[in-house]
């Protein structure tokens, strides 16, 4: 087998890690093993972030809509149950951002649901 010298190749790699951590603190943007070290690190976290950026989200819409409900006399899981038997096919972002921003037309929708919904009766 013929010997590779990976002169250029090595440096690219090098010089594409430096790059990357240009701006993290100390040896972080200096540093090859700790320059690659914090991207590495920095990619997993951003990897895990997108995802718990989607369920805050979620959290949140939730909550609003679960507010909002409230105040028409619903709970949230009778807003959503109604909304589904009503044939009502709206997703929790949009129904949060209705709360917030048209309380008319969420009471519209959530009068629909309560409607919709077959009544329950607790039992003794």
């Amino acid at each position: 087998m013929a010997r590779v010298k990976r002169g250029t190749k090595r440096r690219a790699r090098r010089k594409k890690y430096l790059k990357r951590t240009k701006g993290f603190f100390l040896t972080k943007s200096k540093l090859f093993q700790s320059a690659q070290e914090a991207a590495n690190r920095a990619d997993r976290y951003a990897f895990r972030d997108r995802r718990n950026k989607k369920r805050q989200y979620r959290r949140l819409w939730i909550q609003r809509i679960g507010a909002a409900a409230r105040l028409n006399g619903l709970t949230y899981g009778q807003l959503i149950h109604g909304l589904k038997a009503a044939g009502i096919a709206l997703d929790r972002k949009v129904l949060a951002d209705i709360a917030v921003k048209d309380a008319a037309g969420f009471a519209q929708l959530a009068a629909k649901a309560k409607s919709a919904a077959p009544s329950q009766k607790k039992k003794a």
